[in-house]
């Protein structure tokens, strides 16, 4: 199939995509890196009456670091982002979730900001800014609001972005000193999205103790779903956690549905294997960066 016939549109800068956007208002898409869009408007899941392409406003190409935190702009590639060793040195957790994001080609194209708009439950990039308390900037013709992870997803495929808004970056914030992370999934073919995936953090005191750890997790639920898993383990020395019991939390809180790929049953399962594993890696590496 085709797409519906539309406007393109080309603005040189920040100014003039917002006014675009602000013209459009519900009728108008931005194109980014468009491995998400371009699909939706072949199929006529989308049909917008203008197309703003923002891939011309470089401004917003960017991954930085800023006081440990790692911004990143609109037009940063998922490749930009994996391969940026400040970013790494900040926040190991982005580039092994990003890793997993489809195949290098798409990940040489698309854009992370652009993946956090779409919303796809089962996508790693939301699940990693819920667990790391991120936000998302959000800028129109008549100004800016930064929106938390927690508010941002609001459903399957849905955000929380406006008519006339464009998502000008995402910040991921740094998790504090001691902690060590990890990320873990499984498909049935490399590039497939997940039955399930996990994200972790477990932060450690200087005598090994766990003092936080929280699981966020994929193709689970609608939206990212964030377990706090400090009732289970914090306060036990690491070596000694039950990450099972942990584990067991996270099958608790999560409601998967059937669908062709698995049943609730299995993914609850795996949900469970996965963050027992991935919390034992990720205290490992905890307790590298900490010494009674």
């Amino acid at each position: 199939m085709k797409p519906a016939s539309f406007d393109y549109h080309r603005p040189a800068g920040l100014g003039e995509a917002l006014n675009l956007l602000a013209e459009a208002g519900q009728h108008g898409k931005v194109l980014a890196g468009g491995q998400s869009l371009v699909p939706m408007l072949n199929m006529r899941l989308a049909a917008p009456r203008k197309l703003i392409d923002v891939n011309t406003v470089r401004e917003l190409a960017y991954v930085r670091v800023v006081d440990g935190d790692v911004e990143v702009g609109a037009l940063a590639r998922h490749a930009d982002l994996a391969r940026d060793p400040a970013a790494y040195a900040a926040i190991p957790l982005l580039r092994r979730a990003t890793e997993h994001v489809a195949h290098p080609t798409i990940r040489n194209r698309g854009t992370t900001v652009g993946s956090l708009v779409h919303a796809d439950p089962a996508a790693e990039l939301p699940a990693v800014l819920t667990l790391l308390d991120g936000h998302v900037t959000l800028a129109a013709a008549g100004g800016r609001r930064t929106v938390p992870a927690r508010d941002f997803f609001v459903g399957p495929l849905e955000s929380c972005v406006r008519p006339g808004e464009l998502a000008v970056s995402a910040t991921f914030r740094a998790p504090p000193p001691g902690t060590g992370s990890a990320w873990l999934e499984l498909s049935r073919r490399h590039g497939d999205y997940a039955l399930c995936g996990v994200g972790v953090l477990v932060t450690l005191d200087p005598d090994q103790r766990i003092v936080a750890a929280r699981a966020a997790l994929i193709s689970v639920g609608p939206v990212p779903v964030l377990v706090d898993l400090a009732d289970a383990v914090v306060g036990r020395p690491a070596d000694v956690a039950d990450w099972a019991a942990a584990a067991a939390v996270v099958a608790a809180a999560i409601d998967p549905e059937d669908d062709i790929h698995a049943t609730a049953a299995y993914r609850r399962h795996l949900a469970g294997v996965l963050t027992a594993r991935a919390l034992r890696a990720a205290a490992q590496e905890a307790s590298t960066h900490v010494r009674p």
